[in-house]
């Protein structure tokens, strides 16, 4: 069990790049920003820009994510983008980014519903 966890670990920590909230900002414009968390918690906040595409229906909506633009993910600490990243990485992603405090570290601009 504590081999799957530290195997689980790496493939995240290798599927995407984190990056400083800072680093974040940079390039927000460029890029497809993707809110992994639920949409009851997306509707509450999140950060100015990003689309929704809760973890649970992922492997289903990841084909509205383009290939050709860098991803950028995050949740509410960064257990559930790290999933997503792996799972984006399997189906062919390369450019793939996350929120290294998640939103809950967010000192940006955010959109509350």
């Amino acid at each position: 069990m504590i081999g799957y966890e530290v195997y689980g670990y790496f493939n995240r920590k290798r599927a995407a790049v984190e990056l400083s909230e800072e680093d974040f900002k940079k390039d927000m414009r460029k890029v497809q920003v993707i809110d992994v968390r639920e949409k009851a918690e997306f509707d509450a906040g999140h950060i100015l820009g990003a689309r929704n595409i809760p973890y649970s229906a992922f492997k289903t909506r990841m084909v509205e994510i383009r290939k050709d633009i860098p991803v950028y993910l995050y949740d509410q600490k960064k257990a559930m983008s790290g999933r997503a990243a792996v799972r984006l990485k399997k189906a062919g992603y390369t450019e793939i980014y996350r929120l290294k405090n998640g939103y809950q570290g967010w000192t940006g601009k955010v959109k509350k519903k």
